[in-house]
């Protein structure tokens, strides 16, 4: 199958028992074993359930993986690839990744021995300076939350090969739609479902996808352990959102190019951040490894801090919202939203300024979203 067809068909027959195209919802904890020791591959929700198992062979094929391990959550799939580390080994990370994320990294995993050293990803040398004899895994996110920070992946699959680290890839904001990051040699592919891959702000979910077993089975031991895992009806919703993906992102980053350089041609603003702008600074990178630049667009008002919140407290259409990655536009004031939890002095090191705005372009007419953003920056 080529990749379109993939994303609506793979992994999907219609139901054997009805003919239903629609995958049925198996809305069940418990399932009755033919006799002793012999079942029909499923014995209890928490191991497995056949809606999910179809959700994860579905997006393992779209990721061009051989295994998917779905997660109650973005950060539960986080925590499960975390679980792969023991107490004393050492992280090297992306600095701009989400709040979440380095939330849970520092006020979480940090007390039960793990340490993270956070460098800018996309300098590789910066990358290479921070391992140490401890270190176990590159946690990489491209493009990067908030700042849209691209990571040569191949570069950094080059040093965890040669030092024998785990790479693992945040590739939420891009999606299999526009780049797979198993093809640059990454062993872990993660991804938060409750974003692009759903796509309708309906659920909450994680994904990791891998091609190595030995990954794979501890994945499926964790997610068996710990027991964060999906209700077989997001499950299905996820599905049903997936069918448009490549639909949903192609209009997303239409959209998101003529809004990034709708801004980035504005008086009033003073610093646009697209990877599908020639003035981003990894626009190279991302031309050579994205086969597009997805929905995802920073900016910064000559005003500061007053004008940004002026912008994002007038917007009609733009919701003023913490998630991303759905059909509706929104709008997000990082340092008090998703990042609130990162200190201010951190967050100002890392480049993530007070007054910086995040923008989710969704799939509606352009035009409403440049209406509505130029009416807001009047006021600003």
């Amino acid at each position: 199958m080529k990749f379109d067809t993939k994303v609506v068909r793979a992994g999907i027959k219609p139901d054997p028992a009805t003919g239903s195209i629609v995958p049925p919802i198996y809305e069940t904890a418990t399932y009755v074993l033919d006799e002793v020791g012999r079942d029909k591959g499923f014995d209890y929700t928490r191991s497995a359930n056949p809606t999910r198992k179809l959700l994860e062979d579905n997006l393992a094929a779209i990721e061009g993986g051989k295994y998917g391990v779905s997660f109650a959550s973005g950060m539960a799939a986080v925590d499960g690839c975390m679980k792969l580390l023991s107490a004393g080994d050492h992280v090297v990370c992306s600095d701009d990744v989400y709040g979440g994320v380095s939330r849970h990294f520092n006020n979480v995993l940090a007390r039960y021995g793990m340490s993270f050293t956070y460098v800018d990803s996309s300098d590789t040398n910066a990358v290479r300076e921070a391992i140490g004899p401890e270190t176990k895994m590159l946690w990489i996110e491209t493009p990067t939350n908030p700042l849209l920070k691209v990571t040569d992946l191949q570069a950094m699959a080059t040093i965890a090969k040669e030092r024998d680290l785990y790479l693992s890839v945040d590739s939420t904001f891009a999606t299999p739609v526009f780049l797979r990051p198993l093809e640059y040699g990454a062993d872990i592919v993660m991804h938060s479902t409750t974003k692009y891959l759903s796509g309708h702000n309906q659920l909450i979910g994680g994904l990791v996808v891998t091609n190595r077993k030995d990954i794979y089975d501890e994945m499926k031991f964790i997610q068996k352990t710990i027991g964060a895992v999906p209700s077989p009806f997001d499950c299905w919703l996820t599905l049903l959102g997936v069918k448009t993906l490549h639909l949903r992102m192609q209009r997303h980053a239409a959209s998101a190019q003529r809004v990034a350089e709708y801004l980035e041609s504005h008086p009033k603003v003073a610093r646009v951040t697209y990877p599908g702008l020639p003035s981003h600074p990894q626009y190279e990178i991302a031309k050579a490894q994205m086969s597009g630049f997805s929905g995802m667009i920073s900016f910064e008002l000559k005003g500061g801090l007053p004008a940004g919140k002026t912008v994002m407290n007038n917007v009609k259409l733009c919701a003023l919202a913490e998630s991303l990655g759905a059909v509706e536009t929104m709008i997000t004031h990082p340092a008090t939203m998703t990042h609130a939890d990162v200190p201010a002095q951190e967050r100002q090191a890392r480049g993530l300024a007070d007054g910086l705005v995040r923008l989710s372009v969704g799939i509606e007419d352009v035009d409403d979203i440049l209406a509505d953003l130029e009416q807001a920056l009047r006021k600003a």
